[in-house]
C-alpha cells in the first residue's frame, strides 16, 4: 500500500503499529487504521510485514526494540506469539491464541479481539446476550474466540457441536471445560451428528454461529445445517463466513424467516478493538464501514 494514498504524513515521531503473518498482502487492516489515524489526526501508520513462524521471534525482538505501539497477528503466528509476551488478557489465556500485542515501555502484552469482534456484531442484530443459549457449529479458532467471549460476556449456556474426528475435537473438549470453570456458561460439546441434540439446542436458542469453512467459496453449494426444518423465525443465523457474502445457509435460513449476518463486520469490529488498544482512541467506525465494507 502507498501511506501517500491513505493521506497519512510520516513524522519523525510518527509511531509504528502493524501486521505479522504470512501471506499478508491480501489484508485490509491497513485500509482501517491508515484512515482512522487520518480522520483523527493520530501520528501513527500501519504496516504489513510478511513473518512466519520461524522468523517470528527475532521480528517481534526487533519490533520491540524499536518501540513499535503495537501489531496484530494473523496466520501462522497467533498460537506461537505467546511464549514471547509478558502478559495475556483473559480471553487470549482461554483462547490459547492471540491476535493483538501491545507494547507498553518494553511489557508486550497479548490479547484475542476476535471474539469482540463477532461479539458486536451479535449485539448490532439485536440479540440480548446475557441468559441467552447459542449453538455453535465447529471448533476451529474462530469458533474458539467467539467461545470464549460470548461467556465473558454473559451467555448462560453454549453448545457446542464438532466432528468427533476433527484435530479440533480434543482442544475443543478442553476449552469447554476450562470455560466452565472459569465463567458462568455451560458450555456443552456434542457430536456433529447428533441430530437429536442439534433439534433440542437450536430450540433453546437465541443464536446459530457457523463458525466452519463449510460453505465457503469455491464450496457456496454445501451448508453446515442440512435439514432446513430445523430453522425456525425465532432463531438468528450467523456464518463467520464472508466469501460468498451470503451463504447457502444464511440464504436458507432467510428462507424460513430468520434474521441472519456474516462475519464481515466481526472483521471490522475486531479491527476497532485493536485499535483502541494500540491509540487509546476508538476507530471511526462508520465511516470505516461505509468506505471499506459497504452492506453486507
Amino acid at each position: 500500500m502507498d501511506i501517500s494514498d491513505s493521506g497519512c504524513r510520516i513524522t519523525g515521531s510518527t509511531r509504528l503499529t502493524g501486521l505479522l503473518g504470512s501471506p499478508v498482502r491480501h489484508s485490509i487492516s491497513p485500509l482501517m487504521h491508515n484512515e482512522s489515524f487520518r480522520i483523527l489526526g493520530l501520528d501513527y501508520v500501519y504496516l504489513c510485514f510478511e513473518v512466519g513462524e520461524g522468523s517470528l521471534e527475532r521480528a517481534v525482538s526487533g519490533l520491540k526494540e524499536c518501540g513499535i505501539a503495537g501489531f496484530n497477528l494473523t496466520m501462522p503466528n497467533k498460537t506461537c506469539i505467546i511464549p514471547l509476551l509478558d502478559r495475556l488478557s483473559l480471553s487470549a489465556e482461554l483462547i490459547g491464541a492471540v491476535n493483538t500485542v501491545v507494547n507498553e515501555n518494553g511489557m508486550l502484552s497479548g490479547y484475542n479481539t476476535d471474539g469482540i469482534g463477532f461479539m458486536q456484531s451479535v449485539r448490532d442484530a439485536g440479540i440480548t446476550v446475557p441468559g441467552s443459549v447459542f449453538t455453535l457449529m465447529g471448533g476451529g479458532g474462530a469458533a474458539s474466540a467467539i467461545s470464549v467471549q460470548a461467556a465473558i460476556d454473559g451467555i448462560s449456556e453454549l453448545n457446542i457441536f464438532v466432528r468427533p474426528q476433527s484435530r479440533f475435537y480434543g482442544r475443543t473438549q478442553r476449552t469447554a471445560k476450562l470455560i466452565s470453570s472459569k465463567t458462568g456458561c455451560r458450555v456443552n460439546v456434542f457430536d456433529n451428528a447428533d441430530k437429536a441434540e442439534l433439534k433440542s439446542s437450536l430450540q433453546r436458542s437465541s443464536l446459530l454461529i457457523n463458525a466452519t469453512s463449510v460453505g465457503m467459496s469455491p464450496h457456496e453449494d454445501e451448508s453446515i445445517i442440512e435439514d432446513t426444518s430445523l430453522f425456525d423465525s425465532h432463531l438468528t443465523v450467523a456464518d463467520v463466513i464472508y466469501h460468498p457474502m451470503r451463504t447457502r445457509l444464511l440464504r436458507e435460513a432467510e428462507g424460513a424467516g430468520c434474521k441472519t449476518f456474516n462475519g464481515m463486520y466481526m472483521l471490522l469490529y475486531q479491527g476497532a478493538e485493536a485499535f483502541r488498544l494500540f491509540t487509546g482512541r476508538d476507530m471511526p467506525v462508520d465511516i470505516i464501514r461505509a468506505k471499506y465494507f459497504g452492506r453486507q
